[in-house]
């Protein structure tokens, strides 16, 4: 495969052929994010594409899901983006869901017949980078997009029948206890208005060579210690109201493992909650986290 770069995906893709289709991320100035920095944003030239999915057909056979990477794939203009789901489709017939990351400039370039047009050639589920419902959080760390706009991309998606996976970040507001809780309230109230098949809850680890990093070191910007951020994670939950998706907060960069199907988990996830913030419920010691 001809992978540039380091290439990230979900944890949940871990099984998946990983098929490098852009380098880099289109926005690529989210302050906490390093994942794209060293790569200018392109899309991959179609012999690179076709030859990748040639190695594929050879040697991922058992391989029955497929990633689109770098950043979001979405923003591929969609004649380009069909012919490679119909090569997928043409070359590794056996893949039963192909996935991709995609952010609110992407999703609001494709009109929903498009989207929908995407999810008959089997592009089923988006990872949608949410962070925070926080206006002032979203600015600060310039995401690029609103609550309302974030919501907005969210619901579109959900609306022609994509699965939709809403990743969120504890901790991003920093320490103060007031931005901390009102990040985790208007968190849990934009992933309540969306309502994704599945959150993903992460916890702020600050990259050296980031503006968030370089915020820390000027005494800009303080990161939460653990109780702090378990009690944001408290907060966000008490606040989330979804119809049946499953909250997850099992990345490695938590504290606290959980998986919570809401709303039928919320009382005992709560429980849970303040059962470690008592004490009483062992943390993840530093050593054991990662991104």
């Amino acid at each position: 495969m001809h992978y540039e770069g380091d290439i990230i995906r979900p944890p949940s893709e871990a099984d998946s052929i990983l098929l490098q289709v852009t380098v880099g991320c289109s926005h690529n100035k989210c302050t906490f994010c390093s994942a794209y920095k060293n790569k200018r944003f392109k899309i991959k030239d179609d012999a690179i594409i076709h030859a990748d999915l040639d190695f594929a057909a050879r040697y991922c056979t058992r391989l029955t899901r497929l990633f689109l990477c770098d950043g979001d794939a979405l923003i591929i203009p969609q004649k380009r983006l069909v012919a490679i789901l119909q090569a997928i489709h043409e070359k590794l017939p056996w893949v039963r869901r192909i996935s991709s990351y995609a952010n609110t400039k992407g999703i609001r370039m494709k009109s929903e017949a498009e989207l929908a047009e995407l999810k008959e050639l089997g592009l089923t589920l988006l990872y949608m980078g949410l962070e925070s419902g926080d206006d002032q959080t979203l600015k600060e760390i310039k995401k690029g997009a609103d609550a309302a706009r974030m919501i907005e991309c969210g619901k579109k998606v959900k609306k022609i029948g994509m699965k939709l996976s809403v990743t969120v970040l504890l901790g991003i507001a920093g320490n103060d206890p007031v931005r901390s809780l009102a990040h985790a309230r208007a968190t849990g109230e934009a992933l309540s208005a969306i309502d994704p098949d599945f959150v993903g809850a992460l916890t702020i680890m600050v990259v050296p060579g980031t503006p968030l990093y370089e915020a820390q070191c000027r005494g800009e910007w303080h990161l939460p210690n653990p109780l702090e951020m378990l009690a944001e994670l408290r907060e966000m939950i008490a606040h989330t109201n979804l119809s049946g998706g499953l909250f997850y907060a099992n990345h490695a960069s938590n504290y606290l493992p959980i998986k919570a199907r809401l709303p039928k988990d919320k009382v005992a996830t709560l429980a849970l909650i303040d059962q470690a913030l008592a004490g009483q419920v062992r943390l993840k010691p530093e050593y054991m986290r990662a991104l």
